[in-house]
């Protein structure tokens, strides 16, 4: 009787890297006013098109807004959330390799990899990540079904595997066009290729049906509130991203590791198999292949369609790795056959993503691997890796306070979040002023920035209206139309009280526009910094109301 393998190892490392945020004090993490207020309005009831327009897919918040209803609406219930999404992720990951047979050494190093790499140090929940992890999803359950399929006893496991992969894929859809179009793409491509290799191609219409089905179904409650407007990414009023020319410049232009792991995989795929024959007859070295040069692919083009942040595509390093090691394994097994070469894989692994863990363990190492001191005993000049630049703005010191001196607010909202102590005296001015504390409840506040937990602290009803965005970059997640009609709402001294986030150095990352707009016709009365780190993209949030308060 064969015994069945043994998951436990990577599951270890996956459940146990997961939960690391939980039992540390996170400082405000950039652009998280977009997960906390999507995932607040979902827990309200509210629903993307019908009360919101956006140019995303609500997938993005559906996690969050559960944690939002079981633990409430704070930032930290962000990381709880977060929390599953990456243990999902790593078992998607797992489940992908299992099922392309990765020899098990291999498979462990490849999850440690993929931990440390892709999924440590993603603490919130963001689109440009969620897609992904849905699109793992959805390639675990479809190469389960092309897995199942090799028994025929199991044939109708087999799809309900499918379905289920086309299910998650137009979850990924439904998160982020760009991500989850190249994954609608990559399943296509693995059913196609395993249709070639088995001459079987029921799998591919089960799927394409299946998906076809589902995506209609998610679609039709929105369609006559603005979904095709908000959804329509590439065509007026929206920009395209999407650039052969680009694509093409920046895999040429760039794109080393991406194209030094294409280099190897094509390699070792022309040394191990000799001829079609040789490949038709290894189904699952054939399906590695297909999906490896598949993700290799896919980071090339979001590379230039998801710019921001620019390791949004890393995930490629976690496929590249096992598909390069488990053919030289097939090429060379007397070497890969004992535990030494995978402790010495595990252990460059470490060393090669330590800047990962080393800024979470340096505290601990602080005392065993003392800093050259800036200050001689005798008084002289010390010139050293830290001080042979001398920094003459004393204004941008002054502003980029260091993460390791922010402070918590102490309001519930932003529990167990740090930011800039001037931003928590400029929220509690904020919450002090008298028309916020007679008003609460029942004020009309447009809140152009980053503190959109303040719906919660203050509180204030958001509005409901399809024609008004959740995201205020102009060109990006609002267009001319809505600005448009913030113009007009602030000519009409419409709101109450306005927050307005000004970025100088970001375009139009909250209108320019709107802030004009508002110094015409509002009275500012106060400003803070934004929790923002870093010179370059320093931000302030100016206070506005009506009328100055008697």
């Amino acid at each position: 009787m064969t015994r069945k393998p043994s998951y436990l190892p990577e599951l270890f490392i996956i459940v146990v890297l997961a939960f690391v945020p939980l039992f540390i004090r996170l400082p405000y993490r950039v652009n998280i006013f977009l997960s906390w207020e999507g995932a607040y309005r979902l827990s309200q009831g509210q629903l993307p098109f019908r009360d919101f327009g956006i140019p995303l897919g609500g997938m993005y918040w559906v996690i969050p807004a559960i944690f939002f209803k079981l633990f409430g609406p704070a930032l930290i219930t962000l990381v709880r959330a977060q929390v599953l999404i990456n243990i999902l992720s790593g078992i998607s990951f797992l489940s992908i390799l299992a099922s392309l047979r990765v020899p098990r050494g291999i498979r462990a190093v490849s999850v440690l990899l993929f931990c440390l790499s892709y999924s440590f140090f993603n603490f919130w929940p963001w689109y440009n990540h969620t897609v992904i992890v849905y699109e793992l999803m959805g390639l675990a359950c479809l190469l389960r079904g092309i897995r199942a399929g090799e028994d025929a006893a199991r044939g109708r496991v087999r799809w309900g595997w499918l379905a289920a992969g086309a299910l998650f894929t137009c979850c990924s859809f439904l998160t982020k066009q760009d991500g989850g179009g190249v994954a609608l793409l990559l399943c296509c491509l693995l059913l196609a290729a395993d249709g070639w290799l088995t001459r079987d191609w029921r799998p591919l219409g089960v799927f394409a049906a299946s998906f076809a089905v589902i995506f209609i179904l998610m679609v039709l409650p929105f369609i006559g509130h603005g979904f095709g407007y908000w959804f329509n990414h590439g065509q007026p009023p929206h920009s395209s991203r999407v650039s052969p020319f680009e694509i093409a410049a920046e895999f040429f232009g760039s794109s080393q590791w991406i194209k030094f792991y294409l280099f190897l995989m094509v390699l070792l795929a022309v040394m191990r198999y000799r001829n079609l024959q040789a490949l038709r007859a290894d189904r699952a070295g054939g399906m590695l292949l297909v999906l490896v040069i598949g993700m290799l692919g896919e980071a090339a083009v979001l590379q230039v369609t998801s710019y921001t942040p620019p390791d949004n595509n890393i995930f490629f390093h976690s496929f590249a790795v096992p598909g390069i090691f488990t053919f030289l394994a097939a090429l060379a097994p007397a070497v890969f056959a004992g535990r030494r070469v995978v402790i010495v894989l595990a252990a460059g692994v470490l060393v090669w993503w330590s800047g990962v863990w080393w800024k979470y363990t340096q505290r601990l190492t602080g005392p065993l691997l003392p800093r050259v001191s800036n200050v001689s005993p005798t008084g002289e000049n010390v010139v050293n890796k830290d001080t042979y630049m001398i920094d003459t703005d004393t204004a941008r010191r002054q502003r980029d306070i260091p993460t390791e001196a922010w402070v918590e607010c102490g309001l519930p909202a932003f529990r167990r979040v740090t930011m800039p102590a001037p931003t928590a005296d400029g929220i509690h001015r904020l919450m002090g002023m008298e028309l916020v504390r007679q008003g609460a409840g029942n004020l009309r506040v447009l809140n152009m920035s980053e503190l959109t937990p303040l719906a919660r602290e203050i509180p204030y009803r958001l509005e409901r209206n399809p024609g008004l965005p959740l995201w205020y970059h102009l060109g990006v997640g609002m267009f001319n139309r809505q600005a448009d009609s913030f113009a007009v709402r602030i000519a009409e001294r419409y709101y109450d009280l306005v927050l307005f986030e000004y970025i100088p150095n970001l375009n139009n990352f909250y209108p320019f526009r709107i802030r004009d707009s508002l110094h015409l016709h509002y009275t500012q009365v106060d400003s803070f910094p934004a929790p923002r780190r870093g010179p370059e993209t320093q931000g302030v949030i100016e206070v506005f109301v009506r009328n100055l308060p008697k």
